[in-house]
């Protein structure tokens, strides 16, 4: 059985505030296909994983568009069951006084927190309590999402994205703020995932984040594709040097990859 394809651009113009971000902008990704989106800040990472999640939307136009999974109007619910979303926006904008299991149970309303008029099912708190389980952060179930670290913070915010159980997960600079140890205690767990075949889009301007099982990137600059291609052969000293415009020289070992000043 063919699947559509998971993202599907064509020639699309995207503005962000009053600023064009993208302009005529075309990539395709094929379902089941983990990529890592690669690019200085600024470079039209997070406005691409945006369209991706309807946060944004193009400018309507002929011969123009933007298909997800194969449907250039998915409501947000169809959305939330097929797609997990992590960001930092979400982080940030979280309702402060709600525990651990609240942050995974509220995966299931579409909500940033719980309120009143939301009834949760034994059912829902079963299903929360395996996902925490699973990220073995089960002593959260009861903290305060205010009183926990911007690590524990971040796998909270994975559960909420895993209790639908969807087919693809995005992660946009999944470890900005991390320290070493939680960094990689993330990194395993993205990596348990790619083991289970979901689909992994990473925007990151770190390229030691990439797991050694993706093996697509997609170097972005200026709201422009600037490589497109496998990572032995865009992980690079030179490809890397020109995308962040500074003399770099890049370290391959056991299938990651470090950058160091050249």
């Amino acid at each position: 059985m063919s699947h559509p394809k998971l993202l599907d651009i064509l020639n699309a113009t995207v503005y962000r505030d009053e600023k064009k971000v993208f302009d005529d902008f075309s990539l395709s990704i094929e379902y089941g296909q983990s990529c890592a989106i690669i690019g200085p800040n600024g470079a039209g990472k997070s406005t691409l994983l945006k369209l991706l999640s309807r946060e944004i939307y193009p400018v309507a136009k002929n011969n123009s568009f933007v298909k997800i999974l194969g449907m250039e109007m998915p409501t947000l619910w169809e959305l939330r069951e097929k797609i997990g979303l992590i960001s930092a926006d979400l982080q940030v904008g979280f309702v402060p006084d709600i525990s651990g299991l609240g942050v995974v149970i509220s995966g299931l309303h579409n909500s940033i927190g719980l309120f009143h008029h939301q009834e949760i099912t034994e059912l829902e708190l079963k299903r929360g309590e395996k996902i925490l389980e699973y990220l073995g952060i089960k002593s959260l179930a009861n903290c305060l999402y205010r009183q926990m670290s911007t690590g524990q913070q971040r796998r909270c915010l994975l559960g909420r994205a895993l209790i639908h159980d969807p087919d693809h997960m995005i992660f946009d600079e999944p470890t900005s703020g991390l320290d070493l140890s939680a960094t990689y205690q993330y990194l395993d767990i993205l990596r348990k995932l790619l083991g289970q075949e979901k689909t992994i889009l990473l925007a990151t301007h770190h390229i030691h984040e990439i797991p050694p099982e993706i093996e697509r990137v997609i170097l972005m600059r200026d709201g422009k594709i600037f490589a497109d291609g496998c990572k032995t052969e865009l992980l690079t000293d030179q490809y890397m040097s020109r995308l962040f415009d500074v003399p770099l020289r890049v370290v391959a070992l056991a299938g990651f990859y470090q950058v160091l000043p050249a």
